[in-house]
């Protein structure tokens, strides 16, 4: 393909709760605006390579382009927004959004709808843009993708239908940290993995007076939003986070074959962005056990109540036969077998051994430090405009509402659960 050949293809993007902090700081500014400062997404012609990567961009390579148009529910939180970016297109109006892209079909032919509201609202707005016109949107989302496992199916029986692609975020798999993992054990540096345990979470502040320094103090403002400590609107940190270490566990150590979960609501009392005081009726922290199918043993701990005292906000040592890693959102050390040390336990001395000594740090690989929303972005449109492959549809978005309501079941139940298949 010559020079002459190269062509852009622009993609309306919808931005649907893009005034959020994740849809605002994650998707738009470091993932859509970031794609389109650097010209655009490359790939080359599928028949020749369907591997090109943004750290690789061929001459001869078509571009994609995303063009981006913001959906909210305040007018003007989108006009400012799109203001501070130089961006023109924005509605608080989705379906005759929708329907317009509909109905032009130059546009309509690479259109995606992606979907950052709220937990409680997805499933209703993912539908319309899938029932859409007569073909409908591709679609792109947040997790979880919708309330429900039967919800989920629905979606995807309707994306199948309509023959659209789509895809749920699953940022994690692509974080630096989570990369260099993936390289150790795909390496087989670590030997047979035997078990996982994982630590995320940091102090959300409830907005109740007594959180500064004394207190008689003014609360501190909460850095999350008050829906997400309301059962009743889609709160709570296992519906959040449990779909996180589903794709995470499953993706990196094997399938989950049961779960055992106890969920707990710390803070009782929060203040919402009126600064009303409000009764939390959604768990603020987890504690979550998962049996792999080939006897791996997982657990995490997530919580919006802790102090943090460690590397990361997340944090994940993983035990080998032949040596064991530690990794948080960017970093991974390894120390192998050979360099693990004899230790005596003798709790009446002070340690003699330098614990963080023996730990190697994993050096990173170019492609390993572009944004995690953004690899995954890119990876979308690919396969929207290219038909990459992909691996994480909506029957992953499926598995991991799956694996969440299997977890909650466990914690009514207070007991061991199996995962059902769908």
């Amino acid at each position: 393909m010559s020079d002459a050949d190269s062509q852009t293809i622009t993609v309306p993007v919808i931005l649907n709760g893009v005034t959020g902090r994740m849809g605002t700081n994650q998707h738009l500014i470091r993932s859509i605006l970031a794609i389109i400062s650097a010209g655009g997404v490359p790939f080359l012609a599928p028949a020749t390579n369907t591997t090109a990567t943004s750290s690789d961009p061929s001459p001869h390579s078509t571009t994609i382009m995303p063009r981006p148009i913001l959906v909210g529910r305040s007018e003007g939180k989108l006009a400012a927004l799109a203001a501070a970016h130089g961006l023109t297109e924005y509605t608080t109006e989705l379906r005759p959004l929708l329907e317009q892209l509909a109905s032009d079909a130059h546009a309509h032919a690479h259109a995606v709808y992606f979907d950052a509201s709220s937990t409680a609202a997805r499933f209703e707005a993912v539908k319309m843009a899938l029932q859409v016109g007569s073909g409908g949107m591709h679609v792109y989302a947040e997790k979880p993708l919708a309330g429900s496992v039967a919800e989920c199916v629905e979606l995807g029986r309707l994306a199948a239908e309509r023959g659209r692609r789509n895809g749920v975020v699953q940022d994690k798999l692509f974080l630096p940290g989570l990369r260099k993992l993936r390289g150790l054990l795909e390496e087989g540096v670590l030997g047979r993995v035997m078990s996982v345990r994982g630590e995320f979470g940091y102090t959300v502040f409830s907005g109740l007076e007594g959180e500064g320094e004394g207190e008689g103090e003014e609360g501190r403002v909460p850095q999350r939003p008050s829906w997400n400590y309301k059962r009743e609107e889609g709160g709570g940190i296992i519906r959040d986070m449990l779909c996180h270490w589903q794709y995470l566990i499953e993706g990196l150590f094997g399938r989950i074959k049961a779960v055992s979960c106890l969920g707990a609501t710390h803070v009782k009392q929060r203040v919402d962005e009126e600064g009303r005081t409000y009764e939390a009726t959604a768990d603020d922290a987890a504690y979550a056990t998962f049996e792999l199918e080939d006897g791996v043993v997982v657990h995490f701990n997530s919580s919006w109540c802790v102090r943090v005292r460690r590397d990361d906000l997340l944090s994940i040592q993983v035990d080998g036969t032949k040596g064991s890693a530690v990794v948080g959102l960017r970093e991974c050390w390894v120390q192998s077998a050979k360099e693990t040390p004899r230790i005596v336990w003798n709790p009446d001395v002070p340690p003699v051994e330098d614990y963080w000594k023996g730990w190697q740090q994993v050096e990173s690989k170019d492609d390993e430090e572009v944004n995690a929303f953004r690899a995954q972005w890119e990876q979308f449109l690919r396969h929207v405009v290219a038909g990459t492959e992909w691996q994480h549809g909506f029957d992953q978005g499926a598995r991991g509402v799956l694996v969440t309501e299997t977890a909650e079941r466990s914690w009514r139940e207070r007991r061991w659960v199996d995962v059902p298949e769908l």
